[in-house]
């Protein structure tokens, strides 16, 4: 049986729409109702990242969750991954996430995490919703769940970053893009305990301009705003601070390959990888899997999506793995990505060698890499038609010994997304152009966005 609201990521949509209070009113309800099946402590912790729209969503959880005998404490603004944090060190049964991480502002999403601060499972996400329509007994009296604030909770996951540096980070010069969102003060805030100067940008949230061309998904403002003011690398994160990009001080961007690659091999030189495996996703560049092999380093591919890296991590027992996107994951930190932790490993690394971003950026070159997103009639049956199907069985064998390709359905979006990666640029074009033209002539396809993730970062 499949999931109705929840989707690879929670429960997202236009806030007051799609998501509107009354779901999350049920979805409090119902969530708080499985607490009580499986034994609970009955508490819970929620936290949300700068939109508008939070609050209201924010109360309504609330609200079901207390209906259904349920504490809950609302640590108001607050990355993910400190909600994750703080309901797996504290006395929380869950953690509640309301953000939408890189999308707009009037877009929100709902995100449950269990008391080790992962993900729910799928089948527990089913069973929520399965209990969203019926009634229960509703308690009464001082059975009713009490509604409680404590915005001080999140001091101990502050004091949490501060030990991943224990060489600390005096006489750095850091540029910082908070993206108006989640880490918009702690980001900062972190950086100038551990000793570093910070050169901050986008840390003024209105509640409408969170990713609003800054954060993550536009890297090109920290990539200027590092280059201008000199700083030795620049971190821009997104919306809920799950994840982070960075940039040198020639204004390059260091995605999540090379951001992985760089900590990676200096872990390896210093006998701190093992095993010496690293984990990525059908997306990694395919330089960025050459360099690890020449370092004796090999990559472990997932399909695309932190779920699937986290698992593998776990079945490899890898020490790191994640995506271009830079959503990084450091199990023996967090059980998910976590942008503050990934930008504290990343400064750490540059600490102890005593090498530069710049001068890490030179150890490889990325192989030329192509992403086309096209719009599609119907997700499921774009590619039936039999000239999609010749045209990708082509394209593969050109990619034969020079290349590769990914060509999947959106899983959030009526669209699909066209990979390829080649050994040069005229092939790896020739490929990925016969690819969307095969695809508009019979699936009735639309070139959405094109991405040169050669130079410039994904979604």
């Amino acid at each position: 049986m499949s999931r109705k609201y929840f989707g690879t990521d929670g429960i997202r949509g236009v806030a007051n729409q799609k998501l509107t209070p009354e779901l999350a009113l049920d979805l409090g309800r119902a969530a708080g109702r499985y607490l009580n099946d499986v034994g609970s402590h009955k508490r819970v912790v929620i936290g949300r990242d700068t939109r508008r729209s939070g609050p209201m969503l924010g109360a309504a959880l609330a609200a079901g969750f207390n209906a259904a005998g349920i504490d809950t404490v609302s640590i108001g603004i607050a990355p993910t991954p400190a909600v994750s944090y703080i309901a797996r060190e504290g006395d929380f049964d869950m953690g509640i996430v309301i953000s939408a991480s890189h999308n707009p502002a009037p877009d929100n999403g709902i995100k449950l995490l269990g008391h080790d601060g992962k993900k729910l499972a799928d089948e527990t996400e089913l069973r929520i919703e399965n209990l969203m329509a019926d009634s229960f007994v509703r308690p009464i009296g001082a059975n009713v769940g009490a509604l409680l604030q404590d915005s001080s909770l999140s001091e101990s996951y502050m004091k949490f970053l501060e030990t991943v540096v224990p060489e600390r980070l005096d006489g750095m010069r850091v540029a910082v893009d908070g993206a108006n969102g989640a880490a918009h003060a702690m980001g900062p805030e972190i950086l100038r305990r551990l000793g570093a100067e910070v050169v901050a940008i986008c840390t003024e949230p209105d509640g409408m301009n969170i990713n609003d061309h800054c954060g993550a998904t536009h890297p090109e403002r920290v990539q200027e705003l590092t280059k201008e003011s000199g700083c030795s690398v620049g971190v821009a994160f997104d919306g809920d601070a799950d994840r982070a990009v960075f940039s040198d001080v020639q204004g390059r961007l260091i995605n999540g390959d090379r951001l992985l690659g760089i900590v990676a091999s200096y872990w390896q030189s210093q006998g701190e990888l093992n095993p010496p495996i690293v984990v990525g996703t059908v997306m990694s560049n395919g330089g960025f899997e050459q360099y690890l092999a020449g370092k004796g380093i090999s990559l472990e591919r997932t399909p695309v999506g932190d779920k699937y890296v986290a698992q593998k991590i776990a079945e490899a027992s890898a020490l790191l793995g994640g995506e271009q996107s830079g959503h990084i994951i450091f199990p023996q930190r967090q059980p998910t990505g976590d942008g503050l932790v990934t930008m504290l490993e990343f400064l750490r690394v540059l600490k102890r060698s005593g090498r530069t971003a710049e001068e890490f950026f030179a150890d490889y070159d990325a192989w030329p890499q192509l992403l086309i997103n096209v719009t599609v009639a119907d997700r499921s049956t774009w590619n039936d038609g039999e000239l999609v199907q010749a045209t990708l069985a082509d394209s593969e064998r050109k990619l034969v010994g020079h290349g590769r390709m990914n060509v999947r359905a959106s899983g959030t979006q009526p669209m699909v997304r066209v990979m390829v990666e080649a050994d040069n640029f005229g092939l790896r074009d020739d490929v990925a152009e016969s690819i969307v033209a095969a695809m508009v002539k019979e699936a009735g396809g639309a070139v959405y966005s094109r991405v040169d993730l050669t130079y410039s970062l994904g979604e």
